[in-house]
């Protein structure tokens, strides 16, 4: 990498930042296309935040990833929203040509599932009402969607987001209904996504949140744990000869589209996801 008075940054902002793929794969994309960017993680505890982006600001540097913790209270501090991140509360990526804040996250994982097949009027069913599925299901409704099942250990966590979602007239169809649930509504579903954390590393060898036996051959099945590769949710999916959708499509397809906003140029997708296969150990 070739660092020069002239070089741009990006970064990813986070507590902690450590195990973020994202370098390696942002720096492998400006390689390929020599662009005079770097990519670089920044740890910035949560009482430091305003400081960060003002000071990112005054350093000009060119946008952030935004991980956890603050997707949502980095808002404060921009002066735009995207709509659709607007509508989630929570921004992954931030544009400093205007201060605007985007969410990626949704759109990573409807690129991802439709490597397969389009979400358009399809049923889905989402297991998990945290950020991630919020994420994801605005842009399924967005995208199309015509029917939306969200299932949580916490019902009311459900209905708030169910509740929020209808709210912005994207899709008129949502329910709601306790996870333990799930297998009765596989049959009539055309994709599942799992937001939860069940199966994530190192937990590897937890009970799948649904079982091959109540997974028929249409089904689309996108995990959206990318660590191990191959989660315990997705074997069962294989072995119902369902159509599996790999966590690290999400991660892959999010940096790609924040590539995008920051250098207004198409990402080179094939060396992006090499890249993350070799970090990730998948070949």
């Amino acid at each position: 990498m070739n660092i020069t008075g002239s070089t741009n940054i990006v970064g990813l902002i986070g507590n902690p930042v450590e195990h973020s793929f994202s370098p390696q794969m942002h720096n492998a994309a400006f390689k390929a296309l020599n662009l005079d960017y770097t990519y670089v993680a920044f740890d910035v505890n949560p009482a430091d935040l305003k400081t960060a982006i003002n000071g990112a600001k005054s350093l000009n540097i060119k946008g952030f990833n935004v991980t956890i913790p603050h997707k949502i209270n980095v808002m404060k501090y921009l002066d735009k929203l995207d709509d659709i991140a607007k509508l989630i509360g929570a921004v992954n990526t931030i544009d400093f040509k205007d201060l605007k804040g985007y969410n990626t996250d949704g759109i990573g994982a409807i690129k991802a599932i439709e490597e397969i097949d389009s979400v358009k009027n399809k049923n889905i069913v989402i297991a998990g009402a945290g950020g991630a599925s919020r994420a994801i299901s605005f842009y399924l409704a967005k995208y199309g969607a015509d029917k939306i099942t969200i299932l949580n250990r916490n019902i009311d966590k459900a209905k708030n987001l169910a509740n929020d979602i209808l709210n912005s007239n994207l899709i008129e169809d949502i329910k709601t209904d306790s996870i333990s649930q799930i297998n009765n509504y596989l049959n009539d579903s055309d994709i599942l996504i799992n937001t939860t954390p069940v199966g994530m590393s190192p937990n590897i060898n937890d009970k799948p949140i649904a079982s091959a036996e109540n997974m028929h051959e249409d089904l689309i099945v996108f995990d959206a744990v990318y660590n191990p590769n191959e989660t315990v949710l997705l074997k069962e999916a294989i072995k119902a000869n369902a159509k599996p959708v790999y966590g690290i499509k999400m991660l892959l397809y999010q940096g790609a589209e924040s590539f995008k906003i920051w250098t207004g140029q198409n990402p080179p997708i094939d060396v992006m996801e090499d890249i993350l296969i070799k970090t990730l150990n998948l070949k």
